[in-house]
């Protein structure tokens, strides 16, 4: 029987999570059978996840009518709702965070509310009692690298929650994302706490990227680009990654047990139909990193993916796209700021559909 695709992406160091939740697939069965079959070591959700599951089934209604006889916002209700999915996942992958390298995986991911994506103290509060109420070791918390965010990240990282830092567009933000968790930990360390047990992602957009800057390629004759600046730009980063990681800041807080922050590429379902659907799965398989996949990319690896480690290869020739980009006047880090603010808003609109959708089972209940 041939090796499952999905799972073999492991043999080359890079873990496979879910970008998907709903209580379907925790009450049938399918999430735990994707995590021992495929091997699949985490889960992530958003706003657009949860507004499309409470949204499209009745699994939650009982729920939702029972919650509205406590007199509490749609807010409230639903993190109730996903605090409790968050929770089961969570415990479905905890034989995953036990392995034998403890804590290396088995996270699943909740989000503070977009609403607050430019708002540190609110991030900050919501976090700690995110965190607090879902209970689980192994979840993480996500909160957006807007530049408000950094400092809530540094503060969370340091007050000992588990951080997934997403909405990455950029490598400077990114940079600068990598240096709040140090400052988190370092500041954690200096109190003579444990920053042993802590884990952190830094989740970089992709395809996005490619939407964004294709058509800017097109119009300036450099169609032969197309599809390979989120590739370049992930390449990049993951050089940030290894420099940053290294060296005598990193050694001092690894010597106190600290786990790097891995990067995480998200946003790897093709959007282009031009592009093979695994495209950008199979360019970024590598060494302690992750990539969160939606249930129909993952589906498509199953049945003809291609592992094989590749994010390290060719990193000139990524350093040569991006400097054909600046050669061009195509402002890269402008844009990217651009997708930062165009992707709060793309979770702020499904986030009202959420709120509103909540508001009408409550008058139907």
């Amino acid at each position: 029987m041939e090796a499952n695709k999905v799972k073999k992406i492991h043999d080359y160091g890079q873990s496979i999570w879910l970008d998907f939740i709903d209580r379907d697939i925790i009450k049938s069965g399918k999430l735990k059978e994707l995590i021992e079959i495929d091997g699949v070591r985490g889960l992530t959700s958003n706003p657009a996840i949860f507004e499309k599951a409470i949204s499209s089934s009745a699994d939650y209604d009982a729920d939702i009518a029972e919650l509205s006889k406590e007199k509490i916002s749609n807010e409230d209700i639903f993190y109730r709702l996903a605090i409790k999915d968050i929770q089961q996942a969570a415990d479905l992958l905890l034989p995953v965070y036990n392995e034998e390298v403890k804590g290396a995986d088995g996270y699943a991911s909740l989000e503070v509310s977009p609403l607050l994506a430019l708002d540190t103290e609110g991030t900050i509060k919501q976090a700690l009692q995110l965190w607090k109420e879902v209970n689980r070791k192994n979840v993480m918390i996500k909160i957006p690298g807007t530049q408000p965010g950094l400092a809530a990240i540094k503060k969370t990282i340091s007050e000992g929650l588990n951080i997934n830092v997403t909405l990455l567009f950029g490598l400077e933000r990114y940079k600068q994302v990598t240096d709040a968790y140090l400052e988190g930990l370092e500041e954690r360390a200096a109190r003579n706490e444990s920053i042993k047990d802590i884990a952190s992602v830094a989740s970089f957009f992709l395809s996005r990227i490619d939407v964004l800057v294709d058509p800017i390629l097109e119009e300036k004759h450099l169609g032969e680009l197309k599809g390979e600046v989120a590739i370049a730009s992930a390449k990049k980063a993951y050089e940030i990654y290894q420099q940053v990681f290294s060296g005598e800041r990193w050694e001092k807080l690894a010597a106190l047990g600290a786990k790097p922050q891995r990067l995480l590429w998200a946003s790897t379902s093709s959007k282009n139909p031009a592009f093979k659907d695994t495209k950008y799965v199979e360019a970024l398989i590598g060494p302690d990193t992750v990539d969160t996949i939606p249930m129909e990319t993952l589906e498509a690896y199953r049945d003809h993916g291609d592992p094989e480690s590749r994010l390290g290869i060719d990193l000139d020739g990524a350093s040569a796209i991006l400097a054909q980009l600046r050669h061009e006047d195509i402002d890269l880090a402008k844009l990217t700021q651009q997708l930062e603010d165009e992707g709060i808003e793309k979770f702020n609109a499904p986030y009202e559909k959420l709120l509103n959708a909540i508001e009408k089972q409550k008058q139907l209940a």
